[in-house]
Parts: C-alpha cells; structure tokens; sequence
C-alpha cells in the first residue's frame, strides 16, 4: 500500500475518537497491553516523562522536549490530535515519523489489528513506542489522549509525572466535577515516580496529594517553588503557566544533563525544534492580523478570551466552530458580545451544525453569519474586516487544523 492507502485503511478500518467522538472509546488497557506484548513491550525500551492535564498538555510536552533537545538529547515526542499529517503525532527531535515506517509498521501488523479490533488511538500509541524503541530515543514526551487512568499511554513507567490543570472538559467520559475529572487524571500517577502538578486548584489538591501518599510518589506543585522568569517563543500568556509546570517537572530529571542555558534556548525555540502548531498562531501579519488558537473547552476559551482583550483593534471578527459533543451555550457566553461572528462547520463527522449554534447565538443576541466551510468564514471575515480590525479563527481543533 502507498502512505495515503494506508492511511485510508486506518481511517476506515479504526474506530477514531477525533472523528467518530465517545464511540471510539475502549475505556481499558487490555488492548494495548496485548499489542506491546505483541510488540515485545517497546514502552520498556526508553525512559519518559508522561504528560496530562485539560488545558496545556500539548504546549507543555512541546516544551519539555525543545529543552532536552537543546541539552543534546534525541527526544521522541507522542501527541495527539494532528492538524495536518497523522505524521505529526509521532516525532523525534521535531521530525515526523517516515511515511515508509508508517507504511511497513501497519503492514507487519495489520492482521493483529484486525482480529483484535484496536482504536485509532491504540493503533497509534503501539506504532509510536515501536517507534521510538527501535531509534533508541534517550527520553519520550508522551502526551496523554483522554483522561489518564484508562489512556492507552497509561502503560508507560515514566521518569516524571506532568499534570498541567483540571478543567471542564469530556464530562460525558470523565466525570461531572473536578473532583471526578482528577481522579481520572490522577490515574497517571506512578509508583515511586515524582509528580508534578502545573496549577494548583482547590477541588482538586487533596486528591493528588491523597494518590501520591499512596502511591508513594513525591509530588510537587510548580506554585511552591521559587523559579526565574524565562521567556518563550509560544504566543499567549497563558504559556507562563505552562512553563512553571515544565520547570519543575525538569528538576526531577535527574539522570539528565540540562543547563540554565538548554532551558532558555529550548523555551524559546519550541516552534522551530519541533514543528508545534496551533497555539495563538499568527496566520496573518498583514492588515487586518488573524490569530488561530486550538482552545476548545471552557477554560481554554478563557485563556484566549483573555488574550484578545489584550490586543488591540478596532472591531473582532470571531471566525468559530465546535465538535458536537461541546457546551456550546457556556463556550459562546464567555466571548465578547460586540463582536462579528461567523459560524462555521469543519470537516469532520463530530463537526456541530451551525444552525445548532446559530440558534444558541440568537439566544444570546449576537450578531452573526452562518457560512458553509470554515474557508468561507474565514473569506468573509477577510473581507469584511478593516486593517484595524482582529480575526480570530478557533473554537475547535478541527477549525484550526483546516487554517494552518
């Protein structure tokens, strides 16, 4: 098969929670168990630093491994969602898996996924820690899918434990509180491996304190300790919480060599060290500006919310849409009423209708245009915006993914 029949199959053949939602789901780890059996456990062969969280799991394992690239080190990097090329997923030292590794790994075990009927996503998690087992990475950032407890990553023995925050988000999977969604979280925890814990929250505290204890595992929470001030190339200032999350998760690399300098050179060249995408990007310097963002639940659209307040321009045209399975009331509550929207759909089957969201919005009496494709929205905010004048394209990764 070439790369794109390939790809087609596993499409097709996979059930995957980035197009078909909660149906994908397995919500157990007997199947990647059997597939690193089958395998011959490829996630024993490299050490690695596990990553969950709602909101900034992916900046953060961005993060951590431009810094331990910049230190000398060859750094697998796992990810999920891909905006452009399922090849983003899987990376070392911000390369893309080959399309031939992709091609001869799905043949070698095509028949095995077939009788065991893996997920998309277990599919992919086996294909990267084959990966980086047979290039013999020093270290794998590994980013969690969903939750902790029961993702398929959740088999790992990792250096470190990252957990960034607890949000509002996949309460139809993981629970209807914080404390709920924690616990799920909380499941990475590790035996004898240190946790970090990037913001500390009130709801959610005791509980990693109360899985830590038993699990022995030192926990630390980044808000404790003292750290210096370093800047980066990721847009947002919503990243400064990232980055005191990676600090501390750095300190407990103790097997690892990583200077002060490795940590200002990796923080401030994470886009060009590894290829991330996404993340209050610049789309368009030209009058009038366009900034993406993936944020797509409710403490993300407040981060970004937070940032457009603190731009600057004459008026905001709100290029947006979201995944069916998203509150989609609460997400259009938290942006600025005055501005222009344009409703679109992306590409996908869990894409919501914008006649679902146009309803919402005469609810809440905003003024907008209901536009065939996330292209067309974008095209209309183009050309009804001034040069002084803000767009902003999100509201879903699926958005963002067709902009980039």
């Amino acid at each position: 098969m070439t790369y794109q029949e390939t790809l087609a199959w596993m499409f097709a053949q996979l059930p995957m929670y980035q197009n078909k939602g909660v149906s994908a789901l397995k919500n157990k780890l007997d199947n990647i168990q059997a597939f690193a059996f089958h395998l011959n456990h490829p996630e024993e062969k490299f050490k690695s630093i596990h990553v969950a969280g709602t909101n900034g799991k992916g900046s953060s394992s961005h993060m951590l491994a431009s810094i331990l690239q910049e230190a000398g080190y060859k750094v697998g990097l796992y990810t999920s969602p891909h905006l452009k090329d399922f090849r983003e997923r899987i990376k070392i030292n911000g390369k893309c898996v080959s399309k031939k590794y992709v091609i001869d790994f799905i043949s070698a075990n095509k028949s095995f996924l077939e009788h065991h009927q893996l997920s998309f996503f277990e599919l992919t998690v086996g294909m990267a820690f084959a990966y980086f087992a047979s290039q013999k990475v020093d270290i794998a950032i590994i980013e969690v899918g969903l939750g902790g407890r029961l993702d398929s990553t959740n088999i790992i023995h990792p250096e470190v434990s990252l957990i960034t925050n607890i949000g509002w988000d996949h309460t139809h999977v993981l629970g209807d509180t914080l404390e709920k969604i924690a616990l799920e979280k909380a499941g990475i925890i590790k035996r004898d491996v240190p946790v970090v814990i990037s913001e500390r929250q009130a709801e959610t505290q005791m509980i990693f304190k109360l899985l830590a204890n038993q699990r022995n595992s030192q926990i630390v929470f980044s808000d404790e300790i003292e750290q210096e001030e370093f800047e980066t190339d990721l847009n947002g200032s919503y990243q400064q919480r990232n980055i005191k999350g990676v600090l501390a998760c750095v300190k407990q690399l103790h097997a690892f060599e990583i200077e002060e300098d490795d940590i200002k050179r990796g923080l401030l060249n994470v886009v060009c060290n590894t290829g991330l995408l996404g993340r209050w990007q610049t789309l368009r310097t030209a009058a009038p500006k366009v900034i993406c963002d993936t944020g797509h639940n409710i403490d993300g659209i407040k981060m970004i919310v937070d940032q457009l307040e603190k731009q600057s321009y004459s008026t905001l045209h709100l290029v947006l849409g979201f995944a069916n399975d998203k509150p989609v009331a609460d997400l259009l509550a938290l942006f600025p009423k005055e501005a222009n929207y344009y409703f679109v759909k992306p590409n996908v089957p869990r894409g919501m209708d914008t006649a679902v969201i146009s309803k919402t919005a005469s609810l809440q009496k905003l003024k907008y245009t209901s536009c065939g494709s996330v292209k067309e929205g974008l095209e209309k905010a183009l050309h009804r915006a001034s040069d002084e004048d803000l767009i902003f394209v999100g509201g879903s990764t699926f958005v963002v993914a067709e902009v980039v």
